[in-house]
């Protein structure tokens, strides 16, 4: 099911979309939202919503990685050096630490993923450069 705009997307998800993701806009390029759904959990749970052609930097999840739970709209996952995946509602991703990679939203879709850190002891990430136009447009 392709949804094509926030108003479908929301009426999709389960969750809520959240306020823009001001704290981390400099690791996207694009709108995106972020509700964070645990508060006082050591495994942190978000809900990442995305503007059509919004995706993050390239990244790398150092000792701990990531799940993506796919909730609504149809997006991309990139792992470095492979080729992307389409992803759409009820996918999973699991992304492996020191796998460097990128996530988003496809061109003409809202997208909507949950995201779980794996809790580890020195669990960090590390933003790196952004994924290029040229690359992103040619998917």
């Amino acid at each position: 099911m392709k949804i094509i705009s926030k108003e479908e997307l929301e009426k999709a998800m389960q969750f809520p979309a959240g306020g823009e993701n001001t704290a981390y806009a400099q690791y996207f390029t694009g709108k995106c939202y972020l509700e964070m759904l645990t508060k006082t959990s050591k495994v942190d749970v978000a809900n990442v919503t995305f503007a059509p052609g919004c995706r993050n930097s390239w990244h790398i999840h150092h000792k701990g990685g990531q799940i993506l739970l796919v909730l609504a709209g149809e997006g991309w996952y990139q792992e470095y050096g492979k080729p992307a995946r389409r992803l759409a509602a009820g996918d999973v991703v699991e992304i492996p630490s020191e796998v460097k990679h990128w996530h988003g939203a496809a061109k003409d879709s809202w997208f909507a993923h949950l995201a779980i850190e794996i809790p580890a002891e020195g669990a960090k990430n590390e933003w790196l450069e952004r994924v290029s136009d040229q690359d992103y447009n040619n998917l």
